[in-house]
């Protein structure tokens, strides 16, 4: 086992991570910014090293910067958390070099499955049911043939990276230009690759996603289905566990398909697959995420396993300690995010509490908030053994969290929280249309 990681990310991530390693018994380095240096993450870690400016390209992607810290203070491996250099090959690469581990999938996997449109292939070759698209793009008149052989509407999507970025959907063939140069600007802009793949428009449906553990030994377990289909402009705003569109028998069938696919491509690490569900019950799987991801909490309260401590440990070669018919998908549980509308000073915070209920965060008093990164400021997370104990206990926690100083998007939380399409648990991506 490692006996000191460095953290190579920012806000709630690099806080979960730094108490995940504490409780490991691991030490940690924090990297900040100059925009983050009364930062939580700086001082619950053992050291912390300022990296550069307050620009992302300054500080966190800046893998020159990271890889020399941790060789000077003695680090074993970086954890990458979420976004930033999560999902770099380059990057892991250059840890290899550097006799670092790299806390993700090898960086010859990471090359394999950053391109969705590849990616789709490989799983579809594993038996899972895929969306019909096509692979890289060479141009917008390839863009225009490929969009009329698969029929309008479609969807136009950056090859790679995530989060909602480089994505357009396309109702005809008069939007197609717009649509190409938007994304592919926006893809460059964000993973400094402007390759787009086209894929058929599956409407109405919900987005449901698996989470995958995966050791070197072979093992491969899946710890259950996230509906992440509330959503606006293709950024998550909530996710619960287990899907209220899946019943027992779809839920075990699913993943029973997604295992036995991990276990085919040979993939080692945490990841989620990504699939839209139909009004018929059909799976059709989109893309595959190879890090960890932001709503990965949510799965640890309905489960009891602790996602982050099982990347370190599977990157150390520890295999996994338990097998699929161990893990607990008997509860509920609902995670919120809650995110900033503006710049602005903590005042003041209230976390509410009792049992099950969970919030993670990066707030502290006096916590600046800047426009450089993501507005993610937490999320709340509650879990009980019925859906409807568990929106009882998410409305009392809604109400009681209190952020003085930043706007924030509570109010909206709430709404959503309230709604009946919610409530009776009828809801797909059009949620928030119209919002």
């Amino acid at each position: 086992m490692f006996s000191k990681i460095l953290i190579a990310n920012r806000g709630e991530i690099a806080v979960r991570i730094i108490r995940a390693c504490r409780e490991m018994g691991i030490s940690t380095v924090a990297v900040y910014s100059e925009a983050d240096r009364n930062a939580m993450h700086t001082s619950l870690a053992d050291e912390s090293v300022c990296i550069g400016g307050p620009q992302a390209s300054d500080s966190y992607l800046n893998e020159n910067q990271i890889i020399s810290t941790a060789l000077l203070t003695g680090a074993q491996a970086i954890h990458p958390g979420y976004g930033f250099l999560s999902e770099n090959a380059h990057f892991a690469y250059s840890c290899r070099r550097n006799g670092i581990v790299f806390i993700g999938p090898e960086p010859e996997s990471m090359e394999k499955f950053s391109d969705k449109a590849v990616l789709k292939s490989i799983f579809a070759e594993a038996g899972l049911k895929v969306i019909p698209g096509t692979p890289a793009l060479s141009s917008l008149e390839e863009a225009a043939e490929q969009a009329e052989i698969i029929g309008y509407p479609v969807m136009l999507k950056a090859c790679a990276g995530g989060g909602g970025r480089g994505i357009r959907l396309i109702s005809s063939a008069s939007g197609l230009k717009d649509a190409w140069h938007q994304a592919s600007s926006e893809a460059v802009s964000s993973f400094g690759d402007g390759s787009l793949y086209i894929e058929k428009y599956i409407h109405p449906a919900r987005h449901v996603e698996l989470q995958i553990l995966a050791d070197e030994h072979g093992n491969v377990v899946c710890l259950g289905d996230r509906d992440c289909s509330i959503q606006r402009r293709n950024q998550k705003l909530l996710e619960e566990t287990p899907s209220p569109g899946v019943d027992r028998e779809a839920r075990a069938a699913i993943i029973e398909a997604a295992v036995a696919a991990v276990k085919r491509v040979g993939y080692v690490g945490a990841g989620t697959l990504e699939f839209l569900l139909d009004r018929k019950g059909n799976f059709w799987f989109m893309e595959m995420n190879i890090r960890l991801q932001v709503e990965h909490c949510v799965t640890e309260m309905l489960t009891g396993i602790d996602i982050v401590k099982w990347q370190i440990r599977i990157a150390a070669g520890i295999p996994l300690n338990f097998t699929q018919s161990e893990v607990r998908m008997d509860s509920c549980a609902i995670e919120c995010r809650i995110n900033a509308r503006g710049c602005g000073e903590l005042e003041m915070i209230h976390v509410p509490g009792g049992p099950q209920v969970r919030f993670d965060t990066c707030l502290m008093a006096g916590t600046h908030i800047t426009p450089y990164y993501d507005s993610l400021l937490g999320k709340l997370i509650v879990s009980s053994r019925t859906r409807e104990e568990t929106l009882r206990k998410l409305r009392a926690a809604l109400c009681e969290l209190y952020i003085q100083g930043i706007p924030t998007n509570l109010e909206e939380q709430l709404n959503i929280v309230g709604d009946e399409r919610f409530v009776s648990g009828s809801y797909d991506l059009t949620f928030m249309t119209g919002r």
